[in-house]
């Protein structure tokens, strides 16, 4: 069922963005060198690697690690960047991922390939178990703003809570941070 939910939802959303993904696609490549999308090696579920696309929103030449580890994030982002990341549209083509079946929409983000710790933390909870999600259990309640161990155990919560209402509560709460971009560092 869930999986249906997501092809479904995913393709639907697709094909209604098709023309704003387009012209955001545009302005990242008009205003700096690059492709319109980065992707990101991420880890999924059984801890296997997937490509995950996202709208470009750093240099080309960014260091490959998690943007707060950066010593100065800003200097790396392209003009649209900041506004883009505040207002998750660089997340969108993700619904491709959600589509094809790499990711869900609900469940824990997925972790870059270089995030050893979050992953080994994962694992140990079982969360690895999961297909990663466009949003989750862990992002509304804190995004960005909590530490990795707080991260896993909400992880770890959507997999005991996990079901269709669950995600329809989830998805629902997404928007308002999303909105406000409350939660989000850079």
């Amino acid at each position: 069922m869930k999986r249906l939910f997501d092809a479904a939802a995913s393709g639907a959303a697709l094909l209604l963005l098709a023309v704003p993904l387009l012209i955001v696609a545009a302005v990242v490549r008009l205003t700096s060198p690059g492709p319109a999308l980065y992707w990101s090696q991420r880890v999924g579920r059984g801890n296997a690697l997937f490509a995950m696309p996202k709208f470009r929103t750093m240099r080309i030449d960014t260091p490959e690690v998690a943007t707060h580890l950066l010593a100065d994030p800003d200097r790396w982002l392209t003009p649209p960047g900041a506004f883009l990341r505040k207002t998750s549209i660089d997340e969108l083509p993700q619904l491709w991922s959600v589509l094809v079946g790499d990711m869900s929409l609900v469940g824990p983000r997925p972790a870059l390939f270089n995030q050893h710790d979050l992953v080994a933390l994962r694992t140990e909870a079982g969360v690895e178990a999961l297909r990663p999600g466009v949003t989750g259990w862990a992002q509304i309640n804190g995004r960005d703003e909590i530490a990795i161990p707080e991260k896993v155990a909400l992880d770890a919560e959507y997999l005991r809570r996990q079901g269709f209402w669950f995600d329809l509560t989830i998805l629902l709460r997404t928007v308002l941070p999303v909105v406000t971009g409350r939660g989000v560092t850079r």
